[in-house]
């Protein structure tokens, strides 16, 4: 390839706190438009702001799990502009004492350096109305805190630009600093890209790429802005600017929004209302002896340790919501293939692939019991799980109440299999025959016949004795 992209991305990821960063307003995502308002996150005078402790919290958690060097004294500062998402006509950030700087992740084949990470109050979100040819302002988003994780311009890929957001993801939810779903946004990217000459040391002109909610569209946006960028450059189709571009992911394609803007336009000074912030040593030990298993060292674990596949411990440790299902479920059950097994073949299955699906993990490691203890099959088994799972009934009382236990009774199966091999001497004929799918049949009607709660091994031991095979 004659050209080679050159990447850095800005990624803003939304804290894990119950209130907004300078309020008391919720934080929480969900809420009417406009609920979780009040005169200090709206900007309005006379309301002083309050760091939210548990926001530099999980930002000190963010630095340590980035390999970041924190700095001993962060302060906010006032980032000027004018956007009607924007109730105070600034946004409070840090520019010059932001809380880290020169972290660096590592990714499988290359490391990617950060530049800082810095806190920042969110922005409110604007809702574009087509029916009513307006756009609409809901707060809500306004004041929350997030981090702007800005990384050096190390990317040279999309597949690196996508494994570099999976291992940020990774990290940041393990840790509880963010639930990183994209589609909430809680978790968003600017992706800034230029193309050059491959072994060129100058870089080429850069633009911003915007509004994109997905790893699909982010790499959709790279692509379709590489294509553009080096059509410029080799037939002059165009004259490449310095702009912010949003994505539009109906048409695939990227718009021109406004010219990039300089450190100097938004005219930042330090903000006076907001002391700056005292980080010692013993404020990071705390924070970082209260990490939690990060998603490799879950793997690990689970690989070495618990002796599970490489493919199922993939899986497991590639969700936080289904690491912490295998963890809880493990207590009560402590069977780690089967805990996994049931995970990744049964509640993915009914949840339709949704890893975030929430089940009660005590029930759901009972309903395994009664597999292991052979109160009942697998089969009985798989159709609770639905019920488990959406109407959270109790497996062991539901079993009981509506006698669904297992038929043991040696002797009732092998009268009914006597049955199902004498009205259906066709079907042993075509066995005997070498007809495979015949035998499944016979099995099939002897579990009909058991209402399906006989244990499979003993009818499939049972009729092999009955066929004398």
């Amino acid at each position: 390839m004659k050209y080679e992209l050159v990447m850095g991305l800005e990624v803003h990821v939304e804290l894990a706190t119950d209130t907004k960063l300078f309020c008391a307003c919720s934080a929480k995502f969900g809420a009417e438009a406009n609920e979780n308002v009040c005169p200090a996150c709206m900007g309005l005078p006379g309301f002083p702001a309050v760091t939210n402790k548990k926001a530099v919290d999980l930002a000190i958690a963010a630095a340590l799990l980035t390999n970041s060097e924190i700095s001993p004294v962060m302060s906010f500062d006032k980032k000027n502009y004018f956007y009607p998402d924007l109730p105070t006509g600034y946004q409070l950030t840090q520019m010059f004492a932001p809380i880290c700087r020169k972290g660096w992740i590592q990714l499988e084949n290359t490391k990617i350096g950060l530049s800082q990470i810095h806190i920042e109050a969110d922005a409110g979100k604007l809702v574009h109305d087509s029916r009513i040819g307006a756009s609409l302002v809901d707060y809500n988003r306004s004041t929350v805190p997030l981090i702007e994780i800005v990384s050096e311009p190390d990317l040279r890929t999309a597949e690196e630009v996508l494994e570099y957001l999976e291992k940020l993801r990774s990290l940041l939810s393990f840790a509880g600093v963010s639930d990183c779903k994209m589609q909430e946004g809680s978790m968003r990217c600017d992706v800034n890209i230029s193309v050059r000459e491959r072994g060129a040391s100058t870089l080429g002109t850069r633009t911003e790429i915007k509004n994109m909610n997905s790893l699909k569209a982010i790499a959709a946006a790279i692509e379709y802005e590489s294509a553009r960028h080096i059509d410029a450059l080799e037939n002059g189709t165009e004259t490449l600017v310095q702009e912010t571009r949003r994505w539009d992911d109906n048409l695939g394609v990227t718009f021109s929004m406004r010219e990039k803007e300089t450190a100097a336009d938004y005219r930042y000074f330090p903000n006076p209302e907001i002391m700056p912030i005292e980080i010692d040593s013993k404020w990071i030990e705390a924070i970082r002896q209260s990490l939690p298993e990060t998603a490799q060292d879950k793997y690990t674990r689970m690989t070495e340790e618990l002796k599970l596949s490489e493919y199922d411990s993939r899986i497991i440790s590639g969700s936080k919501n289904l690491a912490d299902i295998f963890d809880e479920t493990l207590k009560h059950f402590n069977n780690p293939k089967e805990v996994v097994n049931w995970i990744i073949v049964e509640l993915l299955s009914v949840s339709k692939g949704d890893n975030d699906i929430t089940i009660d993990c005590q029930k759901f490691a009972s309903l395994m019991k009664l597999v292991d203890d052979k109160t009942i099959n697998r089969a009985v088994a798989k159709k609770l799980l639905v019920q488990v799972w959406k109407d959270g009934i109790d497996p062991a009382r539901y079993v009981e109440e509506n006698q669904l236990g297992m038929v043991s009774d040696s002797g009732l199966i092998e009268k009914t299999i006597e049955e199902v091999l004498s009205e259906n001497g066709k079907s042993v004929k075509e066995f005997q025959d070498g007809n495979q799918k015949a035998y499944n049949f016979l099995v099939g009607q002897a579990m009909k016949k058991l209402a399906g709660k006989a244990d499979p091994k003993m009818v499939n031991e049972l009729i092999k004795k009955g066929l004398q095979i």
